[in-house]
């Protein structure tokens, strides 16, 4: 049952990761030299951007629906903190293709824990410096 104090709460913890994410993102600036990564989360998948802030772009970027797409050929379903792992994975790769190898780490305003520290250390373990 879904009551109006459970919506409350809902839309108090949104707007709370909301005021983190400005905060944040107030001393978060990417450049060419350092780009931005940023993660977001939704209820189903986790996807991942390298942004150059001075010049408004996106380098490279990698969602989890790739990962699903991926399950659907080998037939072997993930969990979601795999599919994180392997987000983070493949966003370390397409920065060394473009010759990115340290980021800002941006995880506007969530917690760091589960996915988002699965995505951050296969990114890590895919050579990106934090």
């Amino acid at each position: 049952m879904f009551t109006k104090a459970m919506s409350v709460k809902i839309k108090l913890q949104s707007e709370s990761r909301l005021r983190r994410q400005r905060r944040v993102r107030r001393h978060l600036k990417g450049s060419s030299h350092r780009p931005r990564l940023s993660v977001f989360r939704s209820n189903r998948y986790i996807s991942a951007q390298i942004i150059d802030d001075a010049k408004s772009v996106t380098l490279a970027s990698v969602s989890g629906l790739e990962a699903t797409a991926a399950e659907t050929k080998t037939k072997k379903t993930m969990s979601p903190a795999e599919r994180a792992a392997w987000v983070g994975g493949r966003i370390a790769e397409k920065a060394k293709a473009k010759d990115i190898r340290e980021v800002q780490f941006d995880r506007s305003g969530y917690r760091y824990h589960g996915l988002v520290a699965a995505l951050a250390a296969a990114a890590r373990q895919g050579g990106l410096k934090f």
